[in-house]
């Protein structure tokens, strides 16, 4: 249904698409009158509130007939209280890959970019334990990040190439969806000791093959292992590439292989974004750092997760000072590691307000790594947060190409619409938050962007229904939080963000 909607509303106008928010249980329910009755209904009803518009919320019962048969990408959201029932219900969503916002308006194929661009597809886990997914899809956004380091190619950002995930594609699809010439696809199969690799790198506008290889080794090899498949897919793409940019590419985080498979597991729970999740996150990262004191890559992470409990009110000061210990540990020894230095500039910038050292970190990261969506996403809003408007409007939208299917496009977005309203130009800034609602209706940081927009634009009225509207959504919501929230610099940015909610209704 969800497809099908997608399919019909790309030819709409914004106005005329019809969204739906759909929720599954699978229960008992009681017939009376032609009515169904029961609280296997009640828990469908509030899974449907709780989904996106064009998404899927699905209890945990369904959940568990569902998981093994249909390859879709679910997010495990946690025990969910839900009103009428005595228990917390477990909640698992699922946004199709193909309705994707970005996607549903992208008409046309993106141009191709003018050096050999390539995407990786999750590699398929052949592996007889399915709890071995993290470690394939860990695996995987090793090569990425080793691929993206060969300045001279245009790699596509993890969580544009993940929506793929679990889905029969057509490369071609994938070529124009992305903008890319190459797709590597392969699988992982990890028995024990041992771990298999496969991969086939395709050309994506006729589907021919190019290369085709498998490698095997034991686990203490995976590093050397991942080093051949990018020296293989660089050799058969661009073989005039020297050897020396293909070993700079070679970043080994750590030599303890189980802080590393720890690590990995903790990526796949940062990706989730709930409060479990994070939990679940640190304690695997602390392990980590438990056996690997010095893994720089382990910290940024870790200080990264606070940096999210903090913009999410899951904590209290403890997380602020946590986060910028960990930062500034994982800054003195980054051992030039893009996504660290991306991950430390973040931080320092929001937690500490440490504006010079979090733009020296990120610059460094973009320096190493031009096709990092996470270093130019971050420089995004480090400058912005900073002053530099101009640079931050260019690297939002460098990282928009980078991750033009990126399932958090509605940060983005609300990131350009700040760094819009920091040059004075609401009215270009306006579009970008009504972007990011239209994905996110309830994302608090894009309604206060709408409601300055709204303000600055001298659309009053306006603002005000936002301002009930951010209410309704977070009661919480006052002048003084917004002050911790936005991270801004310049005192004058800040004075005409707080007057902004004062006239849309936000109390003190």
């Amino acid at each position: 249904m969800q497809d099908e909607l997608a399919s019909r509303n790309q030819d709409e106008s914004e106005k005329e698409r019809l969204q739906f928010r759909i929720g599954i249980h699978v229960g008992d329910v009681m017939v009376s009158g032609g009515d169904l009755l029961g609280d296997g209904v009640n828990i469908a009803a509030r899974l449907e509130g709780m989904a996106d518009p064009g998404g899927i919320c699905v209890s945990e019962t369904a959940y568990g007939y569902v998981r093994k048969a249909l390859p879709l990408p679910f997010v495990d959201l946690g025990p969910q209280k839900v009103k009428n029932i005595a228990e917390p219900i477990r909640v698992y969503s699922l946004k199709v890959p193909a309705l994707t916002p970005v996607q549903a308006h992208q008409t046309q194929p993106l141009p191709l970019p003018d050096k050999p661009s390539i995407a990786v597809l999750p590699f398929t886990n052949m592996s007889a334990d399915p709890e071995q997914e993290y470690f394939a899809d860990g695996v995987v956004e090793d090569i990425i990040t080793a691929l993206s380091r060969v300045r001279w190619f245009f790699v596509i950002a993890r969580n544009s190439s993940f929506t793929y995930k679990g889905r029969s594609v057509d490369i071609r699809q994938v070529g124009r969806e992305l903008g890319v010439r190459y797709v590597l696809e392969g699988s992982i199969r990890k028995a024990g000791n041992r771990v298999r690799i496969t991969g086939q790198l395709i050309e994506a506008a006729n589907g021919r093959h190019i290369w085709a290889d498998r490698f095997d080794g034991e686990l203490t090899d995976i590093f050397d292992l991942q080093d051949r498949i990018t020296e293989s897919v660089v050799g058969a793409i661009e073989p005039s590439i020297s050897r020396a940019e293909i070993e700079r590419s070679s970043a080994k985080p750590t030599h303890d292989l189980d802080a590393y498979d720890l690590y990995m597991q903790a990526l796949a729970h940062y990706y989730a974004l709930t409060k479990p999740a994070n939990d679940e996150a640190l304690r695997l990262l602390g392990r980590a750092l438990e056996l690997d004191p010095n893994y720089s890559s382990a910290k940024a992470l870790a200080a990264l997760l606070h940096n999210v409990r903090v913009i999410q009110n899951w904590g209290d000061q403890t997380e602020v000072e946590t986060g910028i210990r960990l930062a500034r540990e994982a800054w003195a020894d980054h051992g030039d590691d893009p996504a660290t230095l991306g991950r430390v500039g973040i931080v320092l910038a929001y937690l500490a307000r440490d504006y010079e050292v979090a733009l020296a970190a990120t610059d460094r990261a973009l320096l190493l790594d031009p096709n990092s969506v996470v270093a130019y996403r971050n420089s995004a809003w480090v400058r912005m947060w900073a002053g530099d408007w101009r640079v931050s409007v260019d690297h939002f939208k460098k990282a928009i190409r980078l991750n033009p299917l990126d399932p958090s496009m509605h940060g983005i977005e609300t990131g350009l619409c700040f760094a819009l309203l920091v040059g004075g130009r609401p009215d270009e800034a306006l579009p970008w938050a009504q972007k990011a609602l239209q994905e996110k209706p309830a994302y608090g940081a894009a309604l206060r962007g709408l409601i300055m927009a709204f303000v600055e634009l001298g659309r009053v009225e306006e603002a005000r229904v936002v301002g009930q509207r951010l209410l309704a959504q977070d009661p919480k919501q006052t002048v003084t939080l917004a002050d911790r929230q936005h991270a801004q610099r310049d005192p004058q940015f800040r004075e005409r963000l707080f007057a902004a909610l004062r006239t849309a209704g936000i109390p003190e």
